[in-house]
This record gives C-alpha cells, sequence and structure tokens, in this order.
C-alpha cells in the first residue's frame, strides 16, 4: 500500500497562513473527482512555525471531517516510497476560505503550549478514515486565542 506525505510548506509559494482565533484550516485530505478513493491519515506532526507569542498561550489542533473543499494552495504529496504512483487524493495547504466541515464531526483535537511540538500515531484501526466521496476528506484546523503565526502540520496517509 502506498504511502504519502505532506506539509503546510509542500508547495514552490506555500504563502504560510496565521492562526486566529477562529479554526483556519491549514491541511486538507480529500477525495479526488477523478480518482476516487478512500484515504486514511496515521500519523501526524504539529507544531508552531513562526515567533513565539510575549507571553506562553496554547494552540488548538483539530482533525475533522469536510465534504466542500474550500481555497487554498495545491500541494502535491509526496510518496514515501519514490517507486508507487501519485497519490490519488487531492490536497490543499494554507487554506484562504474555508470548506464545508461537518458539524461535531472532530475527530482528533491537540491542545499544545506554542512552544510545544506533538507526534501522534494511529494504533492499528484508530487511523482518520475518509470515504470515497467526492470532496469528502479530513482537514487539520488551529486557533489560538493569542498566537497569531503560522503553524507546521506534516500529515502521512495511505490511499486505500
Amino acid at each position: 500500500m502506498a504511502k504519502y506525505q505532506t506539509n503546510t510548506r509542500n508547495a514552490a509559494a506555500p504563502a504560510q497562513t496565521n492562526v486566529t482565533t477562529t479554526y483556519k484550516t491549514m491541511v486538507e485530505v480529500k477525495a479526488a473527482t477523478a480518482t476516487l478513493c478512500r484515504g486514511q491519515i496515521y500519523e501526524v506532526n504539529v507544531g508552531a512555525d513562526g515567533a513565539p507569542n510575549a507571553t506562553d498561550c496554547q494552540i488548538i489542533y483539530d482533525w475533522s471531517r469536510c465534504t466542500v473543499a474550500g481555497s487554498g494552495v495545491a500541494s502535491t504529496p509526496n510518496p514515501l516510497n519514490p517507486a508507487d504512483v501519485a497519490s490519488r487524493s487531492a490536497v490543499q495547504i494554507n487554506l484562504t476560505s474555508e470548506g464545508t466541515v461537518t458539524a461535531s464531526s472532530s475527530v482528533l483535537e491537540l491542545g499544545l503550549n506554542q512552544r510545544a511540538s506533538q507526534r501522534w500515531i494511529a494504533a492499528p484501526g484508530s487511523e482518520l478514515v475518509w470515504p470515497a466521496t467526492n470532496a469528502n476528506g479530513i482537514v487539520a484546523r488551529a486557533l489560538s486565542p493569542t498566537y497569531a503565526a503560522p503553524v507546521m502540520i506534516n500529515e502521512y496517509w495511505d490511499d486505500l
């Protein structure tokens, strides 16, 4: 099974998005129209990617289900094995307009200090799965009451 990776800097001109007091989508991985397939995120790494706030503050990271794509920077997923085919999933990073996030659909949430980073690896059977339905997928979002710089979100997934 092919495995892929992307992050919030994975584009020629990533134009990173600053965190605000409401959720901003930083990475969107979803089923693509032409190559519908299910997928599953099995690992994420997150942390602040800008100058820290003068006082320690929190950043909340959230992975939720989406049904309509937003607008952002196209990101070409990197196959972890260069012999694998291109990913059949569609990826955008640093979204400038939000898509439709399903209400109460959070499948993972992490709260961190701005000076901390975190790695999450799914226990077998606990991967974050999306269906083979056009534009359905998982969005990685962040918010903070006081941190107002970019964050780094790095995701690994399988196309099923």
